[in-house]
């Protein structure tokens, strides 16, 4: 606890978790805008704040570190220890294509949760449900009436101008109205305290199986604390999803199989992940079929039919006679099954625009016409550059705001003002001036910073909390308690696996956690909730075999009694060779002969009568050599 209490405050200008940090606040700047496009929620500036970092710390805090006991240091390097083997030992990776060394690593997970009190849990729960209702609204009306295309609401080119739009998708109406099953929120806490909405994921929003891992791991490592603080659990919410698409698909008995883009994809761990854990067929492109309109599994007793797909894969490639023509990732004719009702999709194909961040800047107003409702949960203020009033509003200032592309595969990444030299923000101004609506200006924020547990002390790391909404089972949605926290690297403006970033598990508190108190000894430990409750276990379908899955079998049993020949026939090559007693002639041409027919060795290497230890040293090299097909290493 005194450990805790003198670890090093957040830095300047950014929250602290830790200690809940008061903010001193300076008036806001006025800033001009376009009639559309609002200032987050009731037209609010952020205000420029500084930490007050002599507080104590926050109380769910002093809570988590009582739970700890008397271990001290060497007891959180224990537990972290354990961590990295758990992560070890369970195989979970992320593929990291940025990264020199490979792309493929361990999971990285602090030790520390980030710990959300009720009451902020409260405010964030209300919003995002709020703002999913909206945006699944919008996407009925883009691909409906189009009233706010019409009435000026929406720009076009945000819409019908993206990328992520699909016109073989206009008119199409999925079951229950529902285009949205899961829509991921990523927030940060400003140094007033506030939660903001910094963007929104909803074409196949990752996080949902590398959270689940966090979450076991983590309260595994802490379990006192863990139940001791009432942090509301997770399964219920994954339960809800899997039932409220069975109950929108098209047929009682419904199978629903998780569409995967393979093993290359970066997250191509969380998909196998989820699958396993929600009971769903782990699927490619290659392994579904159209037929009729409808859609179907291969598998080795033949065609079964799929009524439900959970995606992790872009829109773009799901089919290529109507998207993308070169994919090889999706289901020629998808689309038209997708038409003609006879399979649910979460999400619905053509969500990708709801993604752009020039979207935010709309949202107020959208959520006013279609919901007549106050946005709960504030936007960061977001200005898109493609009006010409906002623009010239907003050129000035560049220095305290973020440039990101309005539209995706840009390949630009954000841009912080601030890093900027004058002669860098002159640059952009003259790139806004000349293709304004390809970039928006977002107001800058600092992260807040919550305390990680880094080489046996207590630092303070930037952090951006990822937020899920999922189906409720009665036509609405859940808000996921806690959320993927992810943490930033060296750059503390940044928080992305894909930049050298970390993450950490969150937990919302329930609304007694305050009054519990932590009592030694009486820690349980803490089981693994399914996401299928006990009495559906039963009713569950027998896992099938897909033809891809079988034939990779195949081919694997094949090369591994290959192998197992070849180990076999070197072992009795190299027997032959060792030991004092010399073989016979005979013998030996017949080993030498054996052993290049069976691509043991090359045709060149010198025979065993000729020069015994080359050809022996030849052939153990030959054995590793990745580079032969015919080799063991291969």
């Amino acid at each position: 606890m005194l450990a805790a209490a003198l670890a090093p405050p957040a830095s300047k200008g950014h929250f602290d978790e830790l200690r809940g940090g008061h903010a001193h606040v300076q008036p806001p700047q006025s800033q001009s805008q376009s009639q559309s496009q609002s200032q987050g929620t009731q037209g609010q500036s952020e205000p420029i704040l500084q930490a007050n970092t002599t507080a104590g710390l926050a109380p769910h805090w002093t809570t988590f570190f009582n739970f700890l006991g008397e271990g001290g240091f060497e007891d959180l390097n224990h537990r972290t220890a354990n961590l990295r083997r758990q992560i070890r030992d369970n195989g979970v990776t992320y593929n990291v294509y940025a990264d020199a060394n490979g792309p493929q690593r361990p999971w990285s997970l602090d030790l520390f949760p980030l710990i959300i009190s009720s009451d902020d849990w409260a405010g964030i729960e209300a919003g995002i449900t709020q703002r999913t209702r909206l945006l699944n609204a919008v996407m009925a009306d883009v691909y409906g009436p189009q009233t706010l295309l019409r009435r000026g609401l929406l720009p076009a080119a945000l819409v019908q101008g993206h990328p992520g739009y699909l016109r073989a998708m206009q008119g199409v109406q999925p079951a229950g109205n529902m285009f949205l099953h899961i829509a991921a929120f990523d927030m940060t806490r400003g140094p007033d305290g506030k939660w903001w909405v910094v963007g929104q994921r909803t074409q196949a929003p990752s996080g949902l199986g590398y959270l689940l891992e966090n979450r076991l791991s983590i309260s595994m490592l802490f379990p006192e604390a863990f139940r001791g603080m009432q942090v509301q659990r997770l399964a219920d919410s994954y339960e809800s999803l899997i039932n409220s698409m069975k109950a929108l698909s098209p047929v009682a008995n419904s199978r629903i199989v998780l569409l995967t883009p393979g093993p290359y994809n970066e997250t191509y761990f969380e998909h196998a992940y989820l699958a396993r854990y929600l009971g769903l067929t782990l699927v490619e492109g290659s392994d579904l079929l159209v037929r009729h309109e409808k859609l179907y599994l291969k598998t080795l007793r033949g065609l079964e039919p799929v009524h439900g797909i959970l995606k992790r894969l872009d829109d773009e490639f799901l089919d290529p006679l109507e998207l993308r023509s070169d994919s090889t990732l999706g289901v020629p004719g998808l689309l038209q099954v997708i038409r003609a009702g006879n399979v649910q999709v979460a999400n619905a194909p053509g969500s990708a625009f709801l993604e752009s961040p020039a979207l935010l800047g709309f949202l107020p107003a959208l959520s006013e016409h279609l919901l007549g409702e106050t946005l709960a949960l504030p936007s960061l203020s977001t200005w898109w550059c493609g009006e010409q009033a906002v623009m010239q509003d907003m050129l000035p200032q560049l220095k305290n705001c973020v440039i990101k592309p309005t539209y995706p595969g840009s390949r630009m990444e954000s841009v912080i003002g601030h890093t900027l030299s004058q002669r860098g923000l002159d640059e952009w101004a003259g790139r806004i001036l000349r293709h304004g609506e390809d970039y928006t200006v977002q107001a800058y924020v600092p992260l807040a910073q919550t305390p990680t547990w880094q080489g046996e002390k207590i630092a303070p790391r930037s952090v951006m909390l990822r937020v899920f909404a999922l189906p409720d089972g009665t036509g609405g949605w859940r808000v996921l308690p806690g959320g993927l926290a992810r943490l930033a690297g060296k750059n503390e403006n940044i928080a992305s696996m894909q930049r050298g970033g970390s993450s950490a598990d969150a937990w919302a508190l329930g609304q007694e956690a305050h009054s519990q108190q932590p009592v030694p000894g009486t820690a349980t430990p803490v089981v693994p909730e399914p996401a299928v409750s006990v009495p559906a276990l039963p009713l569950l379908r027998k896992q099938p075999v897909t033809s891809r899955a079988a034939e990779n079998l195949f081919w694997l049993g094949r090369y591994t009694e290959r192998a197992e020949n070849s180990l076999r026939l070197a072992q009795i090559t190299l027997q032959s060779l060792a030991g004092e007693d010399q073989s016979s002639q005979p013998l030996m041409s017949w080993v030498n002969q054996m052993a290049v027919s069976h691509c043991l060795v090359l045709p060149d290497v010198p025979a065993a009568t000729q020069a015994k230890r080359v050809f022996e040293r030849s052939l153990i090299a030959a054995l590793g050599n990745t580079a032969t097909h015919a080799s063991v290493g291969f």
